[in-house]
């Protein structure tokens, strides 16, 4: 029985939440500690708290935390795929309909109008991250390695074509030795 209930919840929390883990935050917290009394608001925030910590969206990650905390293993594979398969099932529906249609006059032109969007969406995304955390030695006496990192990084995907991956190894170990 709790598996199904478990189901339910996290079902009308993926179906009605909307903004990502953080706008959810609240519907997770009526559900799981008002409605249902699966835990207490500290046990709650606790998850939150290790929820942000772990890779990955935060509302999938508290779905899984919880529902391990209420049924075990079985419990958090329930929750977890309850919470994720509106998003998957939506996806789906919506790029079979993109491919069927893919030489559709609107729906062309609606995906290459898409693509400046897009830029800048992600040029907005990358400029949001150049702050004084993600560059902490940056400046008139900082040693500038993390902004020469993010240059030689720039310059090798775009104009040499290394790959991606490769280059955030290397970073990585670049800042493991350096710092």
């Amino acid at each position: 029985m709790i598996y199904l209930q478990l189901f339910w919840t996290y079902l009308k929390i993926g179906i009605f939440g909307f903004g990502g883990g953080y706008a959810m935050l609240s519907m997770i917290q009526f559900e799981v500690v008002d409605n249902q009394g699966w835990m207490t608001i500290e046990e709650f925030a606790d998850i939150v708290a290790l929820s942000q910590m772990t890779p990955g969206p935060v509302s999938i990650n508290i779905a899984t935390f919880i529902g391990y905390t209420v049924g075990g293993f079985w419990g958090s594979m329930v929750a977890t795929a309850a919470i994720v398969m509106p998003s998957l099932l939506l996806l789906f529906f919506v790029l079979r309909f993109l491919f069927k249609n893919k030489e559709n006059y609107i729906v062309k032109t609606t995906l290459s109008s898409m693509k400046p969007v897009i830029a800048g969406l992600i040029f907005v995304a990358a400029l949001m991250m150049m702050n004084a955390e993600s560059f902490a030695d940056a400046g008139l006496h900082g040693s500038n390695i993390s902004v020469i990192i993010c240059a030689v990084s720039f310059v090798a995907t775009y104009f040499a074509k290394i790959n991606p991956i490769l280059l955030i190894i290397a970073s990585g170990l670049v800042g493991y030795l350096v710092y």
